[in-house]
């Protein structure tokens, strides 16, 4: 059951002490457990208690469904793909409609969705999320939870089969839409559970791709028939609330999604192509919310200066690098350290990409006016002890955030520069007075996000004279040392990876930097003057990692 729906039930029965509300949110979405496992380890609610609770606040039965299997001609009305998706368990049939035992009772629009397409009337019913998994696997795959991949891909044949035979003419029919509706789910489904941080959907002359990026690179779904492009791309823009009439014009929105008994969030853009609209969702991982600084897997040194840096009072703290290196992480984890009852905390983002209780966010909206500036400007008016701003894009928004920093308090940002010394030659160019830049700014972190060796394929071995060239080393420079790759497995799909690690670079700004800095020194003698005091590079953090056998030489050139 999705653990926000849960806690404020409880709340609103006065069964729950508000007190609690964030240590039990933060175990759900840290660790992934069922909620009401961790409510009844906090002596809250007995869990079977809560299951029938939730049955009485929506209306229905609670069952105990341990060793139950539904009757054949009630399985063969919910498709396997539906069932998995909706985490759902045909009980059986009554004179309202078909009761259906659901691990997430309480989303709506769930319940919705699987009563259209069906084309039954749902009748909602709770059961205990791992009996409902267990009789999925059992009664429609058959060889228990080790089959999921493998009947996974048989369901997307089957249902990619069955969307293949509508022609044109036949999804002008409402009753054609629910084959488009299952496919297009199931595809966020199977792109999810694959832990994918983007989903493609791309229009080309001659066909239709549709490709998910896992781990920084991108793989390709096998593809829909060309002539379902409208109908899937309408599809997901009616799930993202975007107006489907217009199509010659880019569009943002975001779609909120239960999967498997954990809110899912996918921020959507769409852009008109020569054939047709692609649309690109960027799937927001809500436990990234609840991230703290530890898990970062941060460099000692590093961790300890961040840790000093965001309970000052005031200054400018940048996290430096492309998009995808994981800025916004970074900075939300600096965010929830100091998310406390004494402290205001203001962020101006586009868009708002993680919701975070306790802090006020604002969504900028250039196309009515609401910009970086405004919204900075209103927010020195709001009593704010730290503020966030997505990023500093120019330089009347630079100017304000450090007129923030000297009256008194902590601003965090996001710049899009190579390394960390360029982060401040940037904002000297945009136009800033280098002495205010001095004065202002407290520490800038350069980050990479690259992918890490699969720990099931770990192979070691000896690199060569070429390859240690590339990263200006000698062989007396590694003596024995080991270099590591992946082979690849079933485990990480044949890539050789299996998750990702951050390359950090902190520039800290001691006087010797800072004095630099007011005489307008270039990017080069920053650095050279921040090494000599003892900065890590990227490339110098990337060998460590090499050396540690977390991540392979070809990731550590690609990014540094």
């Amino acid at each position: 059951m999705n653990p926000d729906s849960v806690v404020e039930l409880l709340i609103s029965r006065s069964l729950m002490d508000e007190g609690l509300r964030d240590v039990c949110l933060s175990g759900a979405y840290e660790t992934g457990r069922d909620i009401g496992v961790i409510l009844e380890e906090q002596g809250v609610i007995k869990r079977a208690q809560l299951l029938q609770l939730v049955a009485n606040d929506i209306g229905g039965q609670y069952y105990d469904l341990d060793g139950f299997s539904p009757a054949e001609h009630l399985l063969a009305v919910i498709p396997a793909g539906q069932a998995k998706l909706y985490q759902a368990v045909p009980i059986q049939f009554s004179d309202e409609g078909l009761e259906v035992a659901l691990a997430n009772p309480l989303d709506p629009q769930n319940l919705e969705e699987l009563s259209f397409s069906l084309n039954q009337n749902i009748i909602p019913a709770v059961a205990a999320s791992e009996q409902i998994t267990e009789i999925i696997d059992r009664c429609y795959y058959g060889k228990g939870k080790e089959a999921e991949g493998e009947g996974e891909s048989d369901v997307m044949a089957s249902l990619r089969a069955e969307v293949a035979n509508l022609g044109k003419e036949d999804l002008e029919g409402e009753d054609n839409a629910a084959p488009i509706i299952r496919y297009v789910d199931l595809v966020l489904y199977q792109a999810i559970k694959e832990k994918a941080s983007d989903i493609h959907f791309e229009p080309f002359e001659s066909d239709f791709k549709i490709r998910y990026r896992v781990d920084g690179a991108l793989y390709e779904m096998a593809p829909p028939p060309p002539h379902l492009k409208d109908a899937i791309t309408s599809r997901v823009k009616v799930m993202s609330g975007l107006n489907i009439a217009e199509t010659r014009l880019p569009q943002d929105g975001r779609i909120t999604k239960d999967i498997k008994g954990q809110t899912v969030d996918m921020r959507v853009s769409t852009l008109p192509t020569a054939f047709g609209e692609s649309v690109v969702l960027r799937v927001l991982d809500r436990s990234n919310a609840n991230l703290d600084l530890p898990a970062l897997h941060l460099p000692e040194n590093i961790y300890e200066y961040i840790e000093e840096t965001i309970e000052k009072p005031n200054g400018i703290f940048i996290c430096t690098g492309p998009t995808g290196a994981g800025k916004t992480t970074t900075l939300y984890a600096c965010l929830r350290r100091v998310n406390t009852e004494d402290s205001k905390l203001l962020t101006a983002e586009d868009p708002v990409e993680y919701e975070v209780d306790g802090i006020m966010q604002v969504p900028i909206q250039e196309n009515i006016g609401l910009t970086f500036q405004k919204t900075l400007k209103a927010f020195l008016r709001q009593d704010p002890d730290r503020i966030l701003v997505g990023e500093m894009r120019d330089l009347e928004t630079a100017q304000i955030a450090i007129q923030a920093s000297l009256t008194g308090h902590l601003v965090f940002s996001t710049l899009h520069t190579n390394d960390a010394p360029g982060a401040v030659t940037r904002l000297i160019d945009m136009g800033c007075e280098p002495f205010l830049v001095a004065a202002s700014l407290e520490g800038v972190l350069a980050q990479r996000l690259l992918r890490k060796i699969c720990p099931d394929c770990k192979t070691g071995y000896q690199a060569t004279s070429m390859v240690l060239e590339q990263l200006d080393l000698d062989r007396a420079d590694i003596g024995d040392r080991e270099f590591f790759t992946g082979t690849g497995c079933d485990s990480c799909n044949d890539t050789g990876y299996k998750g990702r690690q951050g390359l950090f670079e902190l520039l800290d700004m001691n006087e010797p930097v800072r004095e630099l800095i007011t005489q307008k020194a270039s990017s080069v003698e920053l650095m050279k003057k921040a090494r000599e005091l003892g900065m890590t590079t990227l490339r110098e953090d990337g060998l460590r990692n090499i050396f540690s056998g977390v991540t392979t030489i070809e990731e550590v050139l690609k990014y540094t």
